[in-house]
């Protein structure tokens, strides 16, 4: 079995590399904010589905042990728990939309840096012989999916993030009304 896993991971290996040389030097980039992101991302679903609930708990159970509930202290207490809350659970979604973002920028970035390779081609050789500027249009255009890829599958991800925020901001602000 490890064997087996092992050839597996050498090979996905070769192939990552091999797909990356191709796209150039900012494919690394990519594939940087990429990990980042996803990191982020992650740690954020892990926060609001295993974290989260403990405090949430934490936080309706101390509602409910009080003896008043609606004076202006406990009304401020409430809303101070909620600001809380909502800080904790939107906690780097700015982030992860700003990194998000600049995904699409590399692969344009990619782009540019492709055709200028191609460029360089046909100066340097005085031709548009197609195998020459090959490499350069890979160069160009693996970048840009690459980023395109990434970009869509994070906006999904934390639009997702976003909504489910909201609606445990929302639960818990239910939770903890003012009981009369």
């Amino acid at each position: 079995m490890s064997l087996f896993f092992r050839n597996f991971i050498d090979h996905w290996w070769h192939v990552m590399q091999d797909f990356m040389s191709v796209g150039g030097p900012v494919l690394w980039w990519l594939a940087a904010v990429a990990l980042v992101t996803w990191v982020m991302i992650i740690e954020r679903l892990l926060y609001v589905h295993f974290s989260f609930p403990a405090e949430k708990k934490k936080w309706v159970n101390a509602w409910l042990q009080r003896s008043e509930h609606c004076s202006w202290k406990a009304k401020a207490i409430r809303d101070g728990w909620l600001f809380v809350a909502q800080q904790r659970l939107n906690q780097n979604l700015r982030l992860i939309r700003g990194m998000v973002s600049i995904c699409p920028m590399l692969g344009l970035l990619g782009t540019v840096t492709g055709m200028i390779a191609v460029f360089d081609v046909m100066a340097l050789q005085g031709n548009t012989d197609a195998r020459s500027i090959a490499g350069g249009i890979a160069l160009a255009t693996f970048p840009t999916l690459g980023g395109m890829v990434i970009a869509l599958a994070g906006v999904f991800a934390h639009s997702r993030l976003v909504k489910k925020c909201e609606r445990k901001t929302l639960a818990l602000e239910k939770e903890l009304r003012v009981i009369k």
